[in-house]
């Protein structure tokens, strides 16, 4: 297999290379062995470049990660800008960090300096930034965001993985359905029409679409096109998604998950930035976007009760944004003094309940799914047969 890495041959210097290794601590040993320290590996998986950023965009997991290695190492700030800037291939993501360096050098904070990307830098990366300017600990800083970055990701990597075969199997269903509908179908309506004989009703029927298909044949696929277009143009508009997402909040089970979803990456967010230093009125004002409208006006609700003076647990109970075990975590957090510990407890219990039901629900869909795509491809090819078979009875 092999691995791209980026690592420090001596102070300043980055170079990217690719070694061919069995995993990633053989490709480790290999660059330590020839004299390297190592600052990011990946692994190439599939086709080349499949992994990777798309072109001209900014991978700030990566620039978090690139920067933390090198300020770990002992390079100033600016120097290891510098660095990452000079390495960097994308000249819009070189260009960036050049422009940081320079408010740098004009005496701005680092938070400031990021804050006039906003597309690149989100409040959230900001803040924290801002945060470890006050405390001194950017190393720190940037390991809890590479850290919170990498958890949202394997959980977003977990419920995409989830439904990959799902859809695999809605798409190839789909296709043959379509094949048998659209070029089977009307082939046998034509070869039963000029028999003469009596069918089934529903055996008419699927054979009645056949011939419309074969009449029309242009229209319906121009109107399936249509169709096809309008849903995606209608799924890339954002009120139609809020739209969707209400309707799918409506259904019991499925509202549940969701909203133990969003209460996971809300608390993990949370506690990553009272662990910064950012006081909680202000984190829950940063944090209040990662909500669902109906929980956004709760948080608000929650934080004019905090700053009432009532204890963090008591308002996120009082205005259902906990479940029984997250109350009781809060309370621990609260008379403990490790509220962002607590709440990223909470968002690891929240992460390991969403897998587990995940795992459950995959388990028990896809067989449901293959079963109910077997059935309409096998209905579909009984009642086309169907005639030959009673042809063939009455013959014996």
């Amino acid at each position: 297999m092999r691995f791209d890495v980026k690592a420090l041959r001596a102070p300043g210097t980055v170079v990217a290379m690719t070694l061919d290794a069995s995993d990633e601590l053989d490709a480790r040993a290999q660059a330590a062995a020839q004299g390297f320290s190592v600052l990011t590996i990946q692994g190439r998986r599939g086709f080349q470049g499949l992994n990777r950023p798309r072109g001209g965009s900014f991978h700030l997991l990566l620039f978090s990660q690139e920067l933390l290695a090198l300020v770990g190492a002992g390079l100033s700030l600016v120097e290891s800008l510098e660095t990452l800037a000079e390495k960097e291939a994308s000249a819009e993501s070189a260009k960036i960090m050049r422009q940081i360096v320079a408010s740098l050098y004009e005496g701005r904070p680092l938070s400031q300096a990021l804050q006039g990307f906003p597309r690149v830098f989100p409040p959230l990366y900001v803040a924290t930034v801002r945060a470890s300017e006050r405390t001194g600990d950017l190393d720190q800083s940037l390991e809890r965001f590479i850290t919170y970055q990498t958890q949202l990701d394997l959980v977003r990597k977990k419920v995409v993985s989830a439904s990959i075969y799902p859809l695999l199997l809605i798409g190839v269903g789909g296709l043959v359905t379509l094949f048998l509908l659209g070029y089977v179908v009307p082939r046998f309506s034509r070869i039963y029409e000029e028999m003469g004989t009596d069918l089934p009703l529903l055996s008419r029927m699927l054979l009645e679409w056949g011939k419309f298909l074969e009449r029309h044949g242009l229209v319906v696929l121009t109107g399936f096109a249509v169709v096809v277009g309008l849903a995606v143009h209608a799924a890339t508009r954002a009120s139609v998604r809020e739209r969707l997402l209400a309707a799918l909040w409506r259904i019991p089970a499925l509202g549940a998950r969701m909203r133990l979803y969003q209460l996971a990456r809300f608390y993990r967010t949370l506690g990553m930035l009272l662990r910064g230093g950012t006081s909680i009125t202000q984190a829950i004002r940063m944090v209040s976007d990662l909500l669902q409208p109906t929980l956004r006006t709760r948080l608000e609700a929650a934080a004019r009760s905090i700053g009432e003076g009532r204890s963090i647990s008591h308002a996120m109970e009082e205005h259902g944004l906990t479940t029984p075990v997250s109350v009781r975590m809060l309370r621990v957090g609260e008379r403990t003094g490790r509220m962002g510990e607590m709440m990223d407890r909470i968002a690891a219990f929240y992460d390991e309940d969403m897998a587990r039901w995940v795992d459950w629900f995959t388990r028990l869909f896809e067989p449901l799914l293959m079963a109910f795509i077997g059935l309409v491809i096998g209905m579909i090819v009984v009642l086309m047969y169907f005639p030959i078979f009673e042809l063939a009875g009455s013959l014996q």
